[in-house]
């Protein structure tokens, strides 16, 4: 039976994504590939083309682009290629709209029902050296400093075993481990329905649901249009375009575990008993 909203116990921690949703690197991403299609004469990603990329895992979104873009390189070349341009464009990311007053405001939140601060951890499939590309601009690296350097998982974490990346749970699930491990002694133990996850992408938003978290979906506009008609799916995580198995992981339509928002400035504090302190 689907769970109700009113069922749910206080959040007390929020989880988030970064590429797509805190930062802009899903944009600089379009323009470094759009580099090389225009170098080699192919048209420009299509909305369509750019909402089945983003988000996705490495070896589905090389098929998606490759059966699209016909380039005339190798698939290896054109990996080589992108990867010297995004290292080029990734310290030109900036947060995005409503980023850093959402964190901000979270830092110093509680919960209405039991008092608990929210505590707040990053779960992003981006490796380490990308990372500190798109957080090298000023503005960029303060954003992420709203997470302790020990709640921030990417995705070469050790912890995160190979292939089990987004839109399996295990990152979430390591997220969740970092902020109990960190915990003052005597807290008790955060769980997983207390976490609210923060998501751009398709995956992401499939990745929270299997680790038993509640989940705010805020998708690229171009993701919003490609998925309007399915977005009732895409909340319980039920898309089907990921075969991992374990099925009972995922929501029920309608089940109240997930909802979408345009921007993070959306954000409804008071739906989730979050009471920011002024």
């Amino acid at each position: 039976m689907a769970s109700l909203e009113t069922d749910f116990p206080a959040v007390r921690a929020c989880i988030f994504d970064m590429d797509g949703l805190l930062i802009n690197s899903e944009d600089i991403i379009t323009l470094s590939i759009n580099h090389l299609l225009e170098k080699y004469g192919r048209p420009v990603l299509t909305r369509s083309i750019r909402a089945q990329l983003m988000g996705v895992p490495d070896s589905t979104n090389g098929d998606v682009f490759h059966n699209w873009a016909k380039l005339p390189i190798s698939r290896e070349q054109f990996a080589r290629e992108s990867s010297e341009q995004m290292r080029l464009h990734f310290p030109d990311c900036e947060p995005l709209p409503g980023a850093e007053k959402l964190l901000s405001n979270l830092r110093s939140a509680r919960s209405t029902s039991s008092g608990d601060w929210i505590e707040l951890a990053l779960a992003s499939s981006t490796k380490s050296y990308s990372y500190e590309l798109k957080t090298s601009k000023p503005e960029t690296k303060r954003l992420l400093k709203f997470f302790r350097s020990d709640r921030r998982i990417l995705g070469d974490d050790p912890r995160v075993r190979q292939g089990r990346g987004k839109p399996a749970p295990d990152i979430y699930k390591v997220a969740l481990q970092s902020l109990n491990a960190t915990a003052d002694s005597g807290e008790r133990a955060i769980m997983p329905n207390e976490c609210l996850v923060f998501e751009d992408s398709v995956a992401g938003v499939e990745a929270g649901r299997r680790a038993g978290m509640r989940v705010v979906w805020v998708p690229h506009l171009d993701v919003a249009v490609e998925y309007q008609a399915r977005q009732k799916d895409v909340l319980a995580g039920r898309t089907g375009m990921f075969e991992i198995g374990d099925k009972w992981q995922l929501g029920e339509i309608d089940d109240g575990w997930a909802e979408s928002i345009p921007s993070l400035e959306h954000f409804n504090y008071e739906r989730y008993g979050i009471d920011v302190l002024s």
